[in-house]
């Protein structure tokens, strides 16, 4: 429907509130039993948003709060959908999607992440996705292992 025929201010006001779609990765969906309901929390909480927002009164102000919530929704709804749950593994022998690998840098620095889906990656807080290089280098190796990431060289001291 065009500008004209709605209660719009302004062409300017109906584009601010069609935001793109955020990106979905062409990788598989994997997610860890915790990421599986973080995903469905996410969703239910755009879901709760974009309700909040639709019972506003004011046409402009309703499109400009629903905007983030819905773009959040079609997301979140992809993600859940889209999701394969991996089961936490079986042994620690090797590293795999939900380890959590330590290992020690050239640099002497000794640093923790879980392997982890992408919508659950949190570097800060120890959480990387497995389809980083960190993680993709270190996907199927050993304690005692070495894998060189980028122009470092990093040393597995344990799987848990």
């Amino acid at each position: 429907m065009a500008v004209a025929f709605t209660k719009e201010e302004s062409a300017e006001t109906a584009a601010e509130t069609q935001l793109p779609d955020r990106a979905i990765s062409s990788h598989p969906n994997l997610v860890t039993e915790e990421g599986w309901k973080a995903l469905n929390v996410a969703m239910q909480d755009a879901r709760e948003q974009y309700q909040a927002a639709n019972a506003i009164d004011d046409v402009n102000e309703r499109r400009r709060q629903s905007a983030v919530p819905l773009r959040d929704l079609r997301y979140f709804s992809e993600r859940v959908r889209s999701a394969e749950v991996i089961a936490k593994p079986a042994s620690n022998e090797t590293v795999a999607f939900g380890s959590t690998v330590t290992f020690n840098r050239d640099d002497g620095r000794v640093q923790t992440y879980r392997i982890v889906g992408e919508d659950e990656a949190e570097p800060k807080q120890g959480t990387i996705s497995y389809v980083s290089p960190v993680a993709r280098s270190l996907a199927g190796k050993s304690v005692g292992d070495f894998v060189v990431v980028g122009e470092n060289e990093l040393e597995i001291i344990s799987i848990a």
